[in-house]
């Protein structure tokens, strides 16, 4: 050992391959429907209640600093959604 000590988890870390970036990502759904339901007030502004949305479309997975597209990790993405 060279005395660094690596985080049990680093080695399930998704790493852009491109530029090494492993901490912004984007998701970008086609087709997609985005349902909004609104309360008006009292007052006669909104207040949001909630929201549906259904995917259509191909769900990609992008790098957030160079747009690599790492589709192949969206699968281990997801499952760590928390």
């Amino acid at each position: 050992m060279d005395g660094k000590q690596v985080h049990p988890n680093r080695s399930m870390r998704i790493v852009c391959p491109n530029c090494g970036n492993d901490q912004e990502f984007l998701e970008v759904a086609d087709g997609v429907i985005l349902t909004t339901r609104y309360i008006q007030n009292d007052d006669n502004s909104f207040t949001q209640e909630g929201d549906d949305s259904q995917i259509l479309g191909e769900i990609r997975f992008y790098c957030g600093e160079c747009n690599t597209d790492l589709s192949q990790y969206h699968q281990r993405f997801f499952e760590m959604l928390f």
